[in-house]
């Protein structure tokens, strides 16, 4: 639970836009980019795309799909989303991938994870083979949201981030 926390945080730091010295872009792989954050426990590398498709379209929202490494906590392959509001707990969160279905189990204001590591490792297969996968939400008033993101350069952007906090 406390890497959720300190995540949370994480995660609230970069939805105000607020960048301090510390966090460094590595790289931009086509429809993904690569950071990495040094901080007094160690560093933080993330990957992170913005959706290329968004519904209701009269409603943009700063959505992002996120996949972090966190070496300090022994935490690899952690994969994270925020729609840009507040969720609607009552609902489930999902990715699609063509046949391939992600629920994402803990959810906490705007931001949302995948609990079990062999379920993470499962999508992480899907993305990297696949060109685009959709994430299906609910907003507080129970309005469902749809975000379609790219998967071109995940592949790249995924052994950059891991490569720079091994």
């Amino acid at each position: 639970m406390i890497k959720k926390s300190i995540l949370i945080i994480f995660f609230t730091i970069f939805s105000n836009q607020v960048f301090s010295d510390e966090v460094k872009k590595m790289g931009t792989h086509k429809d993904w980019e690569t950071f990495i954050i040094k901080n007094e426990t160690g560093k933080i590398c993330f990957a992170q795309s913005k959706p290329v498709l968004q519904a209701p379209k009269k409603d943009p929202r700063e959505a992002r799909l996120f996949i972090s490494f966190r070496p300090a906590e022994n935490i690899t392959n952690e994969i994270s989303i925020t729609s840009g509001y507040n969720y609607n707990t009552k609902n489930s969160i999902k990715a699609i991938s063509g046949k391939n279905k992600y629920t994402f189990d803990i959810i906490r204001e705007n931001f949302a994870w995948i609990t079990d590591k062999n379920f993470e490792k499962k999508m992480i297969k899907t993305m990297k083979k696949g060109s685009r996968i959709m994430v299906k939400a609910y907003n507080q008033k129970g309005s469902q949201t749809i975000d379609h993101y790219s998967l071109l350069g995940f592949t790249k952007a995924y052994k950059a981030t891991k490569a720079n906090c091994s």
